[in-house]
């Protein structure tokens, strides 16, 4: 709502030619890295775009986005504009033939640093800003007026939240930099209040055994439909429906049930089964394992039908030609407060199988050092020696 106060103007009154440069990942600390402000401008990977600023007659820039809003931006603009995003490179945007009058949302994505091995961060970065200068001046040289914006999916960088490094404020002496992680916006399922909240690292899906990604559609694009979807105070059902993947509509059904247990005196979620709806036909997974405290979310690190990652979701029919494999899996159905997930309810056991090696691996070197201590106290001194001075010790034969 904040971003769409500051926007609503440019967009309302400003010019009706959108367009959205969409990078990978960026934060402020790239412009503070590469973008010369410690009086090298000559060596700054944003020429073009530092340019496009200075010639502009307004221009906003916004330290920070909220990666919610990031993923929402596409869809805001599309209803703003009254017009259907159309995904453009330099080639397509010189054929193109825009008018003033009419608006149009043209979407251009551009890579990062990261994602690259073979190129350096500021190689990137000054790629990236020649391809903003060179639409820039395509639509100049058009005389089409337009209103552009540029943002990124997640940051590059992430900041360590202060508040949770134990004594307070302040940095640790050999303090670790934890790695960059990519973190997606949750699915959230909403009524009157969120209702339903699912998130994974990497959502796969198979049919046939040819695999798709749906991470991306899933939790950044959203291109999905939570029609069917529902939720009481005993069943939630949260329903994902793909079009054209595997050549059809697929819906996927996550249907979670909560139950009073007297004898735990609470209530325990469960989530009953897993359904595939595609090609015609319904395919049904068993999914007990998915289950906690109903105050709880649960998380699992594999949620998948492959047996080697736990063979958590079991196909009613084998072989089942639907497949799933769901990285770092975290669903809540009840008592969902706000956008954010309760604590979790981890899949994991107490002793994993690290702890256990290290325990049979003691138990070994602790029998060993017992036996070997055991050997050595059981050792007995002669109590009778030779005197070569005296007679020989006779030791004689009785029969």
């Amino acid at each position: 709502m904040q971003l769409s106060t500051y926007l609503d103007p440019a967009l309302e009154l400003g010019p009706r030619n959108v367009l959205l440069f969409l990078q990978d990942k960026l934060s402020i600390e790239d412009f503070t890295a590469y973008g010369g402000v410690f009086g090298n401008k000559q060596d700054s990977a944003f020429s073009n775009l530092e340019n496009a600023l200075d010639l502009a007659p307004s221009s906003l820039v916004l330290p920070a986005v909220d990666w919610y809003a990031v993923s929402t931006l596409t869809t805001y603009l599309q209803e703003k504009l009254g017009a259907s995003p159309l995904h453009v490179d330099l080639a397509t945007l010189r054929e193109l033939k825009l008018n003033a009058s009419l608006p149009a949302l043209l979407l251009i994505r551009l890579p990062y640093t990261a994602s690259s091995s073979l190129m350096a961060p500021r190689e990137v970065l000054t790629g990236n800003d020649e391809v903003i200068g060179q639409v820039l001046s395509t639509l100049k040289s058009e005389d089409v007026p337009y209103t552009a914006a540029l943002t990124a999916v997640r940051p590059s960088r992430v900041t360590r939240d202060v508040a949770m490094v134990a004594g307070g404020l302040g940095r640790q002496l050999l303090q670790k930099q934890p790695a960059s992680v990519v973190i997606h916006p949750p699915v959230s399922y909403n009524d009157t209040a969120p209702r339903i909240l699912f998130w994974a690292q990497n959502f796969s899906v198979a049919y046939g055994g040819r695999w798709e990604d749906l991470t991306l559609i899933t939790f950044n694009l959203q291109r999905f439909s939570l029609t069917g979807s529902s939720w009481n105070d005993s069943l939630a059902v949260l329903a994902l429906t793909y079009e054209q993947l595997f050549g059809t509509t697929v819906t996927f059904k996550f249907i979670l049930a909560n139950r009073f247990y007297p004898v735990s005196a609470r209530h325990w979620f469960t989530m009953d089964r897993l359904e595939i709806h595609g090609n015609g036909s319904v395919v049904y997974f068993n999914a007990s394992q998915i289950t906690g405290p109903s105050i709880y979310s649960f998380h699992c690190q594999y949620v998948s039908t492959n047996g080697d990652n736990g063979n958590i979701l079991v196909p009613d029919t084998q072989p089942s030609l639907w497949q799933m494999t769901l990285q770092d899996f975290q669903i809540q159905a009840f008592n969902v407060t706000g956008e954010q997930f309760s604590y979790a309810s981890d899949c994991a056991g107490f002793f994993s199988p690290g702890i256990w090696m290290g325990l049979l691996t003691s138990l070994f070197m602790l029998f060993i050092f017992t036996y070997g201590l055991h050997m050595i106290l059981s050792l007995k001194t002669m109590d009778r020696f030779d005197d070569h001075k005296g007679p020989t010790i006779t030791l004689t034969q009785i029969v």
